[in-house]
């Protein structure tokens, strides 16, 4: 595309030129972007790294909450060790494994319910060079599996975001194009950052009432609706 749509689009949303130009070089300098010259103007390309990033980032947020299979009652456990010092690594550690879906009930354990995330698991653990050990099995008779889940994941502060969403999503009603599409890249801004957020736990493990489905059902439903008039806008 070419540099002074993107601009635009970003200056609909509330970002000035100035620090729009600046997220764009930043995102080239992550190797995510390339800008190519014709003439005086410039066009931005996504890379390999940039399109794998879109593609597996769209697979996770799209897919959320659309399939749940029924839990076997095993574990997936993880156990790493970074020196403390190493802050950098241990934040990119924590950010990818959060993003796989894992939490921590103790320092240096990581656990998920979703046992195939293991091959995922395997790839951060390669990536970034460090010294782990896993297992898969089920939970043993001493602890309890409730106490568990509430240090590993902040649910409650989970649950205040759906609903949160719910309210600000479930009733909009945007009429025109440009609006359209503002609010559909708000609507999908606010989704995507629930695969960080929500594990997906088996409803075995969730408190009642929990309004993650009402939440998907309206992301959806929204997105469908929204999704040809934005296209339209933007292209």
């Amino acid at each position: 595309m070419w540099t002074w749509p993107l601009v635009t689009g970003l200056r609909q949303l509330g970002i000035e030129e100035k620090a729009a130009r600046q997220a764009i070089a930043r995102t080239a300098n992550e190797g995510l972007i390339v800008a190519t010259r014709d003439g005086r103007r410039t066009q931005q390309s996504l890379t390999k790294k940039g399109r794998r990033l879109l593609e597996e980032g769209a697979e996770r947020i799209y897919g959320l909450l659309r399939e749940a299979a029924d839990w076997d009652d095993r574990w997936f456990v993880l156990t790493v060790s970074v020196p403390e010092a190493h802050r950098r690594l241990r934040h990119q550690m924590r950010t990818r494994l959060a993003w796989a879906g894992l939490g921590s009930p103790l320092p240096g354990v990581w656990v998920t319910p979703h046992v195939e995330k293991e091959k995922e698991v395997a790839a951060v653990v390669s990536e970034l060079n460090i010294d782990a050990f896993s297992w898969v099995g089920p939970t043993a008779a001493i602890g309890d599996v409730r106490s568990l889940v509430r240090r590993a994941w902040v649910l409650d502060d989970v649950a205040k975001r759906y609903r949160s969403f719910l309210t600000a999503f479930s009733a909009a009603s945007p009429k025109t194009p440009d609006v359209i599409f503002v609010t559909q890249v708000r609507l999908v801004h606010a989704w995507r950052r629930f695969p960080f957020l929500d594990p997906a736990l088996p409803p075995s493990l969730l408190p009642p009432k929990w309004p993650s489905a009402p939440a998907a059902t309206m992301f959806h439903r929204q997105h469908e609706r929204w999704s040809d008039s934005a296209n339209s806008y933007w292209a």
